[in-house]
């Protein structure tokens, strides 16, 4: 008898054992910032006190490397029940069957359809099928500071790249301080792509047969403004290394006068700046009479192969719905994806102005980047940020970037094309 209670006792013990193991879930960020990090914990932890017995594994990952570690997390098998996953990464691991398709818990999902239109479709980039929820939308706008426009006798945040290339040569003649807040390094190729499309004034990106736009006249004179404006000292000459903490650290000490930045800027710069000191104006239009910032997007995906994908849609589900999203948005400034978060006081302030005022504009168009690619992470990652540095340092001309950029892309989206037939 004693021998039998033993044994079931043993059992028992293992068989709890097992439910824990199989009860803790890996979560994994990828655009990592303290601020996130510490939000995404708390939404974490209500989970967690929501589901006894479950326990969630967050790993995060410094966004300038994010790619490649990852990328090798995934090859050794370390992959995570849920991650969250940016626009340009979602067709290369949705394409390689690593993802779930959220489709059949969205027609359950209570939530789905409080989505704005813009959130699904997005989220079903590739094969038309939602293989992430978007949390938010990153527009891009021009954040000014007030304080050293008034010292450099500028009045108003300029309107076109002519006024933008003046105010930054005005501020960069005060000692010490610059027009313009480079981001050369990692997270960069958004800004080429703005500078390029407005000054080419046109945001397409192949033509009809696959050709990449990238090598026409249009978009290399946008390659070779923003050189200039760098080669010129309108920008730190740091900045050539600067990713997205440089940038904002470079606007809020106000060692540059001007930054194109998404919403989730805001976080760090509203901490450290009075309100009248700084202001968010529409991106500068080019000669076209045109601007095209661009607009990205992250979300949250499940991998393919959870061991316990009901829990997993669990937890993506407290993620994404309201409660959580919203909490989210509020410190990643993200634009909402929900329709009733639009009316929400938080982004009827002043400082969402500018971006609002740009979804107004028919002149101005946001760009969606070729995220549908598989190539298109690599390229943005690594490729481009390379090139464009070796240009900034005067070691490729312009034209030569745009030809590697137009080769690379051409490829990828023949292959695309043909691929799709």
């Amino acid at each position: 008898m004693i021998q039998r209670l033993l044994l079931a006792t043993a059992l028992a013990t293992t068989f709890a054992g097992s439910a824990l193991a199989q009860s803790t879930l890996k979560l994994t960020e990828v655009i990592t910032s303290p601020e996130r990090t510490e939000t995404l914990k708390s939404i974490v932890k209500n989970f967690e006190e929501a589901n006894p017995g479950v326990k969630v594994e967050i790993t995060s990952l410094p966004w300038s490397q994010a790619f490649e570690k990852f990328a090798t997390m995934v090859s050794a098998g370390d992959t995570p029940d849920i991650v969250e996953m940016p626009d340009r990464w979602l067709s290369l691991y949705a394409n390689n069957g690593a993802l779930e398709s959220l489709e059949p818990y969205l027609k359950k999902w209570p939530n789905t359809a409080g989505l704005n239109d813009r959130a699904l479709e997005v989220g079903r980039t590739v094969k038309n099928t939602a293989y992430t929820i978007p949390y938010g939308f990153y527009l891009r706008a021009m954040f000014y500071n007030k304080k050293l426009f008034e010292q450099a006798g500028v009045k108003e945040p300029p309107k076109t790249l002519a006024e933008f290339e003046e105010v930054s040569k005005k501020v960069s003649a005060i000692p010490g301080k610059y027009g313009y807040c480079l981001r050369g390094g990692p997270g960069g190729l958004n800004g080429w792509v703005m500078f390029g499309a407005t000054m080419a004034g046109d945001n397409t990106f192949f033509k009809q047969d696959g050709t990449s736009t990238f090598a026409d006249e249009g978009w290399v004179k946008g390659l070779a403004y923003l050189t200039d404006l760098y080669k010129k000292g309108y920008a730190p000459k740091d900045s050539v290394n600067w990713g997205f903490n440089e940038i904002v650290a470079g606007f809020y000490s106000s060692t540059c006068a001007m930054l194109d930045q998404d919403p989730d800027a805001l976080i760090a710069i509203a901490e450290r700046m009075k309100p009248e000191e700084y202001g968010v104006a529409p991106f500068p239009k080019g000669p076209a009479g045109k601007a095209f910032p661009t607009l990205g997007y992250a979300g949250w995906s499940m991998f393919a192969n959870s061991k316990n994908k009901d829990l997993s849609w669990k937890l993506l589900a407290a993620l994404a719905g309201p409660e959580g999203n919203i909490a989210w948005n509020k410190k990643t400034g993200a634009l909402p994806i929900y329709k009733s978060a639009e009316n929400d006081p938080f982004y009827s302030g002043p400082q969402f102005k500018g971006w609002f005022e740009e979804l107004a504009d028919k002149n101005i168009m946001p760009t969606i980047m070729p995220t549908y690619l598989q190539e298109f992470a690599f390229f943005a990652d690594s490729l481009a940020v390379k090139t464009s540095q070796q240009a900034l340092l005067g070691q490729l001309a312009p034209k030569d970037v745009a030809a590697q950029w137009a080769d690379y892309m051409t490829k990828a989206q023949k292959k695309h094309l043909t691929s799709s037939k």
